[in-house]
């Protein structure tokens, strides 16, 4: 707990490393993670540093092994699922490994390149198969004309004639067949028409199978053609067009004879090239799962070994270039673990010399370390998304357990939702060592997850508010039996709660509001007032807790001056005004009943006019007296806490300057005529000292104007974040009021329609209506208004509160650790 509440002791040590044992002892304290290293070599290049060639096999390594996890997942089979999590590998087995994924790559590569050239090779022969059954259909035998092929398009009787003139000039008719996707047919075949300018015959016809695309792999809709042409020129025209538009083209048989020929060899080179692929792939998918076995471990040996390499390159040598040198942060606490690692690391090495540490002195603030478990890292994530804590300064999360959910939950308060929200937050608390959860992609699901018991906190004390308010889904629970007489206000029709009114009112309820508040017409005003209140109340308790937790800074940090001139200032003026709010509510609450209660708000901003109002009457006698004296009172803790800390400080160094220069006065003025003469002659043959004397007085003045403006602007922020912070605090009762009503009007909406019907038609239409009812319930009520309030109570928290004590300037401290590693593999989705 201490450590939640200021954070861990560091101090900076200084590890000797041997050279030979340097490596295990980088492993070891990368499994323990206690240390965080710093840059020794700021100025050299990382292309420069001595193990950069070590990273370079890492990255070679981490290569490999990418495009064998890419080839994994592409073959669809699942890697072993283990949490094994095996040590870094020693130097000399790093070759063996990087061998064995250089002959797996090399192994898997072919196989793979056969394997494509073959699938390459079976898509061809399929799309010639397809293509001489198609353009069957486009031909067909014409005997009323003599020419050397057999088999030609089907050609008009204006064609035929124009064919036969070409052919008494001697041209030849030519074909041209092939597939072409579908989306380029159309392009295709105006480019033929305008380059050729009617020379060519084309015939097309869509293939009804999907093909597979060579090079993207994905299945395509293809269009097998046949064109037509005469002469060899309109030919070579036709052939390039055809290559412009990347058409697969294929030998058009002269004859029948010589098509069935070809599709019968098709169909015998189709069935050996499938059973060669097949063959091909069980061969392949062997090697996969033989090194998806593996996989894994390569992975994070591989990592490990790499963040090795990268520490020892924060490291230096010393002058014999036996032994490195290495400065980390370290807790205090962690020390002896520390010590025990660096053994651990030279026995295993077999070092003859051990490798130990020393702590050093420090000027440098440290890096903040607040430890903390998986109940209390939620809260943490929330303190540190405003600002990591200044070194040994008061963290905020211990507190923020209890008032975030309450506040949150003063918002939410609903006995219904908060049950659901507790519930679903339990079920996540239960599996929450599920490898679903841990190994989750999903970025809203695992966000949820990460705050499970944040959401488990909320839900309960929601069921507390919820209670409270007595709100259950925007209807009350009448458990212990109303304190209003109803007997007598049911001639009623408009129910307006009223005491004054006598024998209706028998006595308050046990717990929370009265449920016969729910049927009255002046509802929303009683609430109003109330949860107004309320809302002030929290507020003023709120910012005063944090003012008061600014005590432990500035006595952990021996500023007791802080205690007189910035803490009593601060709390004198809040309780002075805000503070006397609250009271004013409560002595409201507790002397006057309901019939002569005066206006608390015209009594406040009578204080600040300092004006006695005869007609209104006073709430206690001698309460002008006070106000003005709570008034002035809080008027002069202003200049207090402007210029007290800013004078002292200056008092506190201007002080010391004359004691020490009256000392050395009367020292001067003790010593003899010949030691003065001396001393004076001293002083003229070190004239800078005198330069080095105004020096220091300039740099003392300007540290005092620099505290006096960063007290001014304190003062400023300070007395009017008062008025605005305490203002702001009413979000807790406009998004309470917002909360019920939404809750009252969807029920209104939506459940009362079945509720309503007495036929049977009523439970059948009530069912659908139930699950409209949930569905908006959830993503309205729950999730909408939930993150609402939850956005309201982090402001209250990071604005509000946090910044009467914390000032969240600090650096995390992120220690050298294996688990804390990303890895290039799991951000690719590859693990």
């Amino acid at each position: 707990m201490a450590s939640l509440l200021r954070g861990e002791e560091m101090c900076l040590a200084q590890l000797f490393l041997q050279s030979g044992s340097a490596y295990d002892c980088i492993s070891e304290l990368g499994e323990l993670g206690l240390a965080e290293f710093r840059d020794l070599n700021p100025t050299v290049n990382a292309f420069q540093r001595k193990y950069v060639n070590e990273i370079k096999k890492c990255e070679e390594m981490e290569r490999i092994l990418g495009y064998l996890l890419r080839e994994i997942k592409k073959a669809d089979i699942s890697l072993p699922e283990t949490d094994v999590n095996p040590a870094a590998p020693l130097p000399k087995h790093v070759m063996t490994i990087m061998e064995q994924l250089q002959r797996l790559e090399m192994e898997l590569g072919e196989v793979t390149r056969n394997k494509e050239k073959l699938q390459r090779n079976l898509l061809e022969l399929t799309e010639y198969t397809h293509m001489l059954r198609i353009t069957r259909n486009f031909v067909q035998r014409n005997a009323e004309v003599s020419v050397c092929y057999e088999e030609f398009p089907f050609l008009e009787k204006d064609t035929l004639m124009d064919y036969s003139s070409m052919q008494r000039l001697g041209a030849k008719l030519g074909f041209i067949s092939g597939l072409i996707q579908r989306v380029k047919i159309e392009a295709f075949e105006r480019m033929l028409w305008r380059v050729c300018k009617g020379y060519t015959i084309l015939s097309y016809a869509e293939v009804e199978e999907y093909l597979e695309d060579p090079d993207t792999g994905e299945p395509t809709k293809s269009v097998v053609f046949l064109i037509s042409y005469w002469g060899d020129q309109i030919g070579q025209k036709v052939k390039k067009i055809c290559d412009c538009y990347h058409c697969h083209l294929y030998p058009y048989p002269s004859n029948n004879e010589e098509r069935d020929d070809v599709v019968e060899g098709l169909r015998t080179r189709i069935q050996d090239l499938k059973t060669v692929l097949h063959r091909t792939e069980d061969y392949l998918r062997q090697v996969l799962i033989k090194a998806s076995e593996s996989v894994y471990i390569w992975v994070v040996q591989v990592k490990k070994m790499k963040a090795i390499y990268y520490v020892l390159n924060l490291c230096s040598f010393d002058v014999t270039n036996k032994c490195l040198i290495a400065e980390v942060w370290c807790p205090v606490s962690d020390i002896p673990a520390l010590r025990r690692a660096l053994e651990d690391g030279s026995r295993k090495s077999g070092a003859t010399v051990p490798s130990f540490v020393n702590r050093i002195p420090t000027t440098d603030t440290p890096p903040t370390l607040i430890r903390t478990n998986k109940f209390t890292s939620g809260f943490q994530n929330i303190v540190d998304s405003y600002g990591v804590g200044s070194y040994r300064e008061v963290n905020p999360a211990p507190f923020t357990i209890i008032t975030f959910p309450f506040l949150f939950a003063v918002m939410f308060g609903d006995l219904g939702h908060g049950i659901l929200m507790a519930l679903f937050a339990f079920w996540m608390v239960l599996y929450e060592n599920h490898r679903k959860f841990k190994n989750t992609r999903n970025e809203i699901l695992n966000t949820f997850f990460e705050g499970r018991y944040i959401i488990l906190m909320m839900g309960l004390f929601s069921i507390y508010t919820g209670l409270i308010y007595n709100d259950c889904f925007s209807k009350s629970l009448n458990i212990f039996g109303s304190g209003w007489n109803e007997y007598k206000m049911n001639f009623v029709k408009s129910l307006t709660l009223d005491p004054h009114t006598p024998g209706v009112f028998k006595g308050p309820y046990p717990l929370g509001i009265d449920p016969i508040w729910n049927l009255a017409t002046n509802r929303l005003t009683f609430l109003n007032s109330y949860k107004m209140k309320m809302s002030v109340i929290f507020g003023v308790i709120h910012m005063s807790f944090g003012v008061i937790l600014s005590t432990y800074n500035h006595l952990y940090f021996r500023k007791k001056y802080n205690l007189y001139l910035v803490f009593i200032p601060e709390l004198v003026f809040m309780l002075s005004l805000f503070g006397y709010l609250v009271f004013m509510i409560f002595y409201k609450w507790l002397a006057f009943s309901s019939v002569d209660a005066p206006s608390i708000l015209i009594h406040f901003i009578n204080m600040f006019i300092m004006q006695d109002d005869s007609s209104l009457k006073p709430l206690y006698p001698g309460q002008n007296g006070l106000q003005i004296f709570l008034v002035i009172i809080a008027v002069l803790s202003v200049p207090v806490l402007l210029l007290g800390k800013p004078i002292y400080l200056y008092w506190l160094k201007n002080g010391s300057h004359r004691l020490v220069m009256y000392r050395g006065y009367e020292r001067v003025r003790r010593s003899s005529d010949e030691d003065l003469c001396l001393m004076r002659a001293h002083d003229m043959e070190e004239g800078s000292s005198h330069s080095d004397l105004s020096t220091s007085e300039d740099h003392h003045s300007e540290e005092v104007s620099v505290e006096i403006l960063h007290q001014s602007i304190h003062t400023i922020e300070y007395c009017l974040g008062c008025i605005s912070n305490t203002a702001s605090y009413l979000r807790l009762w406009a998004l309470s009021l917002a909360h019920a009503q939404l809750s009252e009007v969807l029920w209104a909406m939506v459940m009362r329609i079945g509720l309503r019907m007495d036929t049977k038609l009523g439970v059948v239409v009530l069912v659908p209506l139930f699950g409209l009812f949930a569905v908006l319930t959830v993503s309205i009520l729950l999730v909408m208004e939930g993150l609402s309030a939850f956005l309201h109570a982090l402001r209250l928290h990071w604005v509000e509160f946090q910044n009467k004590f914390y000032s969240g300037t600090g650096v995390k401290f992120c220690p050298f650790s294996f688990s804390l590693l990303p890895s290039c593999f799991e951000q690719d989705g590859l693990l």
